[in-house]
């Protein structure tokens, strides 16, 4: 199952278990804790004074009484004090010990705050850096739903190196774009002629790239749907099928559906979240979306983030998703 990112209230989030940011004691405190003990009533109180404490890094779990979530993993994160007292590896271990703790109550869903970068001061992009890390490596071996819940805005940071930039690449695209509409304009193209013309350009393209499969590798494709291809493509890079889904971010279920009917029609959102599983380069992106009837554009702000990190060889969909929550754009693969 996938990673998702939402801004939301954690109190209200409806999952299976809900990570609280509790302190040593259990009993309650303010942030977090203290919001998912009013929400939840006094019997989770009275339930966690009978837990003995938490340990900095460890994992504890009580129902959930009043909350949605029929379970509160509540774990204790580290102070920050410079990143010298071996804060990355307790937090890392709130992660690790909520989800082994999830798994080991068959639990389907589970939700975590951005532990310990609240009052408890651990800075926002590496606690969100260390929270992906963990994550990522939980999935790879596990069937899961994890989400990561933010308040706000001020809540969530991703790498300002990062994040300067994408904001950049996407300035220079914009800035490129504004130059090419002096050309004339071909929005009133019909839509299927802009697909052929997109068809024919991927497949010139693909015969004067150093590396590109030949065209007439492509035309023996051509009739191709996307599920066939992406099979396809799937074997010839040597991946299982839960390898591909699971680097796609795509539900296991999904996945299925798309394998056992040769005519489906993906999202553009899952055909880009397959294009990056297989580490396409821009041309086969872009034929691949074609066969779901799709392309990218130029226009676009989401198309353009996609084509920043195909460009960058960077093909972590969880850091994809990151930058796409950053730039309040719908996530791959959820």
């Amino acid at each position: 199952m996938p990673l998702e990112i939402i801004r939301d209230d954690i109190t209200k989030v409806k999952v299976d278990a809900i990570v609280n940011a509790a302190n040593k004691s259990l009993l309650g405190g303010g942030g977090v804790d203290g919001a998912i003990h009013r929400s939840a009533g006094p019997g989770l109180l009275e339930e966690c004074k009978t837990l003995g404490g938490c340990q900095v890094g460890q994992a504890k779990i009580t129902k959930g009484y009043n909350l949605p979530a029929k379970y509160v993993i509540h774990t204790v994160g580290p102070v920050w004090h410079g990143g010298r007292h071996n804060e990355e590896k307790m937090l890392e271990d709130c992660y690790r010990n909520s989800l082994e703790l999830a798994k080991e109550h068959e639990l389907e869903s589970i939700a975590f705050p951005l532990i310990s970068s609240g009052a408890y001061g651990y800075p926002k992009d590496d606690a969100l850096r260390v929270a992906m890390g963990v994550i990522e490596q939980f999935l790879l071996h596990n069937e899961m739903k994890v989400i990561i819940v933010v308040y706000d805005k001020t809540s969530f940071m991703m790498s300002k190196n990062l994040f300067e930039s994408i904001s950049q690449y996407i300035d220079d695209v914009y800035s490129e774009q504004r130059i090419s509409n002096i050309r004339p304009d071909f929005e009133q193209v019909r839509y299927h002629s802009a697909m052929d013309m997109e068809s024919k350009r991927v497949l010139e393209e693909s015969t004067t790239r150093k590396g590109k499969r030949k065209l007439e590798d492509l035309v023996n494709h051509v009739d191709e749907t996307f599920s066939q291809m992406l099979l396809r493509l799937i074997d010839e890079k040597g991946l299982s099928d839960s390898q591909t889904y699971k680097k796609a971010n795509i539900d296991r279920k999904l996945f299925s559906k798309i394998r056992n009917d040769v005519n489906y029609k993906p999202s553009k959102g899952t055909a880009i979240a397959f294009s990056i599983a297989l580490e396409l380069n821009l041309d086969d992106t872009r034929e691949l979306l074609l066969k779901a009837g799709f392309a990218l554009s130029r226009s676009s702000k989401f198309d353009i983030i996609i084509e920043y990190f195909i460009d960058q060889g960077d093909y972590n969909i969880f850091t994809i998703n990151e930058a796409l929550f950053a730039f309040d754009q719908n996530l791959l693969g959820v």
